[in-house]
């Protein structure tokens, strides 16, 4: 790595999130020296880039810092001698996601964008691109990191690691998000508390709870079972079952009620469905409002209503991890990465959300031994399906893309999983190469 200055491409550079990263970088510009960043997008992508590069361009001149800003499509250009690579796209846009929500409604179906059929469909469009993007950086810039929040991170960071030699880190913010929400109710800053996390991406399970070092497990779950609760924007706050936290003895994280509370969460999804549209229709709203904003000349801050995306402090956490690997910090970062026998309930070679040492060799997941029975079985089988999904988008064998379905918790029967995989596959036939 360049001591001179670090060159970072961004892919989906024309992301909204795009300024939290920015920013991210500018305030850590002392610790990280770095120099250049590529924004890079796609041609369908070229107004938003335009949008959020000139903003980022404000941002950058404002604080003052030597970052230069360059906004191109050409990807391959991007990726030459990086020394970090992020990744936040979304192949198909926001439209896909819309008809990855409605699909499974039409069966009674959860339809959600990176849980159940909602996440296969989206991890089938996304693992071809991303494993074109790695060719790219095999050629171009073979040293450098892939920091992957491309959802559904977990299933691509595995798709990564298991097909590429790039290394690679995939980050989530669901497990940032459940630190402040623990603040939060205890009325503590963040920086106090430290949870132990074990799982997947989007079923992690915080499995202990700290503060200042003190295991107040027992006390936070129960601040749970009274009523309490941390979700995200895109989750609706359904309050969780007395009883059934105590049981759990653990703090869920806000996708498990997809899987807890499943009935529930689908009468609110139709509900909601009928009054204002999916969630991603209700996001597309909020993007527009935030590049008209965007758009005006005398804004050179990240706006506060990005806080409205579900996906606030992703990009604060890829900064603070890039910084972590640049410094050879050694400290602790919750993040998806190769198993490695630190969960002896799943194979070696998949990929897991979990706390990591992070230095300049990258992440290394602190041992978890075994998981108590009562999560073992909901997490081996998602990651079953999981593995299933990655070969389905690897090879795009049909049969395959079935099992992944028929096993998925979430979907009731063969028939139904059928039905979707063919729906699936039939209104996404531009975005997936694999199955024709």
């Amino acid at each position: 790595m360049s001591k001179k200055g670090l060159k970072i491409a961004t892919i989906g550079g024309g992301s909204s999130y795009t300024p939290e990263l920015i920013e991210g970088f500018i305030k850590r510009y002392k610790e990280l020296p770095v120099k250049e960043i590529y924004l890079v997008d796609v041609e369908q992508g070229r107004e938003k880039l335009e949008i959020v590069g000139n903003l980022s361009k404000r941002m950058v001149e404002k604080s003052g810092v030597d970052i230069e800003i360059h906004l191109t499509l050409d990807r391959r250009e991007a990726i030459k001698d990086a020394d970090f690579v992020t990744t936040q796209f979304r192949v198909g846009l926001l439209d896909a996601r819309i008809r990855d929500e409605k699909i499974p409604l039409k069966y009674n179906v959860i339809g959600q964008e990176t849980t159940g059929p909602g996440g296969f469909a989206k991890a089938q469009r996304t693992i071809p691109v991303i494993l074109d993007i790695c060719k790219d950086m095999e050629e171009l810039a073979p040293n450098a990191w892939l920091i992957n929040f491309t959802n559904p991170s977990g299933i691509i960071t595995e798709a990564v690691i298991k097909h590429t030699n790039i290394k690679t880190i995939g980050l989530c913010n669901v497990p940032i998000g459940m630190i402040n929400g623990v603040a939060e109710i205890l009325g503590v800053s963040a920086e106090r508390i430290y949870i132990d996390f074990a799982g997947l991406n989007h079923l992690v399970w915080g499995t202990k709870v700290y503060l200042d070092g003190q295991d107040i497990t027992d006390r936070f779950i129960d601040e749970l079972s009274n009523g309490k609760s941390t979700t995200m924007k895109n989750i609706p706050d359904l309050q969780w079952n007395s009883d059934f936290i105590k049981s759990l003895g653990m703090v869920p994280c806000p996708y498990h009620r997809y899987y807890y509370n499943e009935k529930d969460m689908l009468e609110d999804e139709l509900k909601s469905f009928k009054a204002e549209g999916t969630r991603g229709e209700v996001v597309k709203k909020v993007e527009y409002e935030l590049f008209e904003l965007y758009k005006d000349v005398n804004i050179d801050i990240k706006p506060h209503q990005l806080e409205q995306r579900g996906g606030a402090h992703y990009s604060d956490a890829a900064c603070s991890l890039i910084s972590s690997i640049y410094n050879d910090k050694k400290d602790i970062h919750t993040v998806n990465v190769r198993n490695n026998g630190a969960i002896l309930d799943l194979p070696n070679n998949v990929v897991i959300e979990t706390n990591c040492v992070i230095d300049k060799n990258g992440a290394h997941p602190i041992n978890i031994g075994h998981v108590p029975t009562k999560i073992r079985g909901l997490m081996q089988a998602v990651k079953a399906y999981e593995e299933l999904a990655v070969e389905a988008a690897v090879t795009g064998n049909y049969y395959t893309a079935l099992q992944a379905l028929a096993i998925h918790p979430l979907v009731p029967s063969s028939t139904i999983a059928k039905g979707l995989l063919d729906d699936i596959i039939n209104e996404n036939k531009e975005y997936l190469p694999q199955y024709r």
